[in-house]
């Protein structure tokens, strides 16, 4: 066994080398590139690509994953061996349906309706992505006609890229129990004395505010010797490995707050893939599943980057910065930056009403792959249920159907959002009971401890375990979201005197 082990992990590192380096060309695409470059650099990602899916589904890869697997019952479920064995040999079956000039054609295709989304968003003109979104919905149906099997529900062949073990009915269910209890805080938070947003809408500029959004993400853990950060259309992060995890943020001029809050949320992203294991290095067991990713996101900007104890340490050092601060007091602050209101883009969305945008999303992409939407009709769909679930409609398409990214890949990431979200919140309450002097730190600056909890319970292990795998280790319970609600009735119920 030991030495078919040594084989199988020198077939994931030669694998995991090919797909950072394809991972490289899509940073660069998305914050150095020319635009003119766009055709190039999608020959050579569909290429590399292809190099991957090829060895992803390699026949020699399947013996040796299908003798290993034969044996993995034998050694501890949680070993690191264990877990290269079974999560490998689940995405060998992933992958080894789908014919590699399929994948090629989907990646290309994928490289380039990202720019022509970009165009369509600079535009605010749908019909510059509809063809290209059309094109690679057609792709996503061939690609789950290879996989669906016994699935009853076409998209769960594309969850399953980002979520396995979950299907689109029972995060529907998830979905379901949260929505009117969200819907009914919402309303209840319009009706009383609305808070003033004015303290989160001064002047500050952009080289200020990347500088302030530096110090912040050091301060909560992230290594610049490892990382960095620049500015793209739309944040992201990038993690080649545990000693490379690259970030980026925005700058929204109608809302400068957004690129510190969205620096702090990629932080999130990059501190979990700093803190995986070494032991994971070139294995595929880095790559976490979404919705694991997204919790520490969300813990770091909707739980830590909004709370009072956070703006108690670094608001003396905002009105450092910016100087017209020094007379608006912190408490107004923190007010305005948890300002609750129905607002049109998603990753601006306050924390109470953030949810229901994914379901929006999640419903959209359900309809698409089952027939019972066209891709014609999304702009008018995003406008009605805009209206239908926020009370609100986009003006125009770049403030509705083509403010995200996403459709530009393989659909099926939306709802690992809003299952990041809750499960942010169940390991939130677990870590307060494991260490109750955890608001007293934050207020004095200190993230250490907190760093070394998540990093315990949760990054150190990377991909080894699905989302409801790792909420039965790290809180000791199944995915629930009941503490999500709890939470945000009580910290806004408390800001907004419910």
């Amino acid at each position: 066994m030991e030495e078919k082990l040594t084989q199988l992990k020198q077939h994931l590192a030669r694998i995991e080398d090919i797909e950072v380096a394809w991972r490289l060309m899509a940073w660069d695409m998305q914050t150095y590139m020319p635009s003119g470059a766009t055709q190039t650099r999608a020959d050579q990602i569909a290429t590399v690509k292809g190099l991957a899916h090829e060895m992803r589904s390699d026949e020699e890869l399947g013996h040796l994953l299908e003798e290993l697997i034969s044996h993995v019952d034998e050694l501890d479920f949680d070993l690191d061996d264990a877990s290269m064995i079974r999560v490998n040999w689940r995405k060998y079956q992933w992958f080894v349906k789908i014919p590699t000039y399929l994948w090629v054609a989907f990646s290309e295709a994928s490289t380039l309706a990202h720019e022509a989304w970009k165009a369509a968003r600079e535009k605010d003109t749908f019909q510059i992505f509809r063809p290209h979104l059309e094109k690679l919905l057609d792709l996503q149906l061939e690609l789950s006609e290879f996989l669906k099997e016994d699935a009853e529900n076409p998209y769960d062949t594309l969850i399953q890229y980002y979520e396995p073990g979950m299907t689109s009915s029972e995060i529907d269910a998830l979905f379901t129990a949260v929505k009117p209890q969200l819907i009914e805080l919402t309303r209840s938070i319009s009706e009383v004395e609305q808070v003033d947003e004015g303290p989160v809408l001064g002047v500050f500029t952009e080289d200020d505010l990347l500088e302030m959004s530096r110090v912040m993400a050091g301060k909560l853990g992230y290594d610049f010797e490892r990382g960095r950060l620049d500015l793209t259309v739309h944040p992201f992060t990038m993690g080649n490995s545990f000693r490379d995890v690259r970030i980026t943020t925005r700058f929204q001029d109608d809302y400068p707050m957004f690129t510190i809050l969205a620096s702090i949320h990629e932080a999130g992203h990059a501190i979990h893939r700093q803190q995986c294991s070494p032991t994971l290095y070139r294995t595929l067991l880095s790559q976490y599943t979404m919705g694991v990713g997204e919790s520490q996101s969300r813990t770091y900007e909707m739980i830590i980057g909004r709370s009072r104890e956070f703006w108690a340490h670094f608001y003396p050092q905002m009105q450092k910065t910016f100087p017209w601060l020094e007379n608006v007091e912190m408490e107004g602050f923190y007010r305005a930056i948890n300002k609750v209101e129905p607002g049109l883009i998603r990753v601006m969305a306050d924390p109470v009403t953030y949810g229901l945008h994914i379901m929006l999303r999640f419903e959209l992409e359900n309809e698409m792959i089952n027939g019972k939407v066209e891709v014609g009709d999304l702009p008018e769909l995003w406008k009605t249920r805009m209206k239908e679930y926020l009370g609100i409609v986009p003006p125009n398409d770049s403030q509705g159907v083509l403010q995200d990214v996403h459709w530009t890949d393989l659909m099926g990431y939306f709802p690992s959002y809003l299952l990041g979200s809750i499960f942010a919140v169940q390991l939130w309450y677990k870590l307060l009971e494991d260490i109750p002097k955890t608001p007293a730190d934050m207020a004095a600056g200190e993230y250490g401890k907190i760093t070394e909890w998540l990093g315990k319970r949760v990054h150190t292990h990377g991909g080894k375990f699905t989302l409801p795998e790792m909420a039965e280790r790290a809180v000791g319970e199944g995915l629930s979201s009941e503490p999500y609600m709890d939470y945000l009735t009580k910290k806004y119920g408390e800001i907004y005197g419910l």
